[in-house]
This record gives C-alpha cells, sequence and structure tokens, in this order.
C-alpha cells in the first residue's frame, strides 16, 4: 500500500515553526494548488491544502520561506478525528516529508 503526495503550489502565509512542550517544532500553512482543468464558468479554480512541518523541515521553511513563495512538497496524507459538541470531524493534511524551494514571488516581480 501507498501513501503519497507531492504539491506544487504557493504559500498562503509565512511559514513559523512552533516550540512545542516535549521540545519538537511544529509548522502549519496551506498551500494554493490551481486546477488543471476549467470549471464550467471557464475559470481555473485553487485548492487550499493544509500542511503539516515538523523539526528541521519546519525550521528551514520557516526561515527561508515566505507568503507568495512557490513550494514543492512531498509527503503524505494523514486523517485525524476528532469530536466537537458530540459531532464527529474529520481534519485531513498534508505532513511533509520534504519541501523544496521553488520560487521566489519577489524575484517574479523584478524580472
Amino acid at each position: 500500500m501507498l501513501n503519497q503526495v507531492v504539491l506544487v503550489g504557493r504559500l498562503t502565509s509565512d511559514p513559523e515553526a512552533v516550540q512545542l512542550e516535549g521540545g519538537h517544532k511544529k509548522s502549519i500553512f496551506n498551500v494554493a494548488v490551481p486546477r488543471s482543468y476549467k470549471n464550467s464558468n471557464g475559470e481555473y479554480e485553487t485548492d487550499f491544502i493544509r500542511c503539516v512541518l515538523w523539526d528541521a523541515i519546519a525550521t528551514s521553511t520557516a526561515e527561508y520561506c515566505h507568503k507568495g513563495d512557490i513550494v514543492g512538497i512531498k509527503g503524505r496524507i494523514q486523517v485525524t478525528q476528532y469530536e466537537e459538541n458530540n459531532d464527529k470531524k474529520y481534519l485531513t493534511e498534508v505532513v511533509a516529508e520534504k519541501v523544496t524551494f521553488l520560487s521566489s514571488k519577489k524575484q517574479e516581480e523584478a524580472e
């Protein structure tokens, strides 16, 4: 069985690595990924995908990447179940194993 995902998209906010009580660092942000086809109105829609990074990956991404930058993310999909007001809720996110910095929005504007 295989659970692997590869995304290329823009960061919707500046990544921030937060220190947790156990000593681990964690970063959570969304990546905007445009769909490769048009909807019925002839427009391209965008998916906003929640990504979670841990420890060294969280730290380096927070240091070098900023809102609007294009990144490549390789990881796995994780679904977490929790209860809220006696209702079962599900949270789907990508746990990143590798983040590749591809392009800066500032670089593109300068060209």
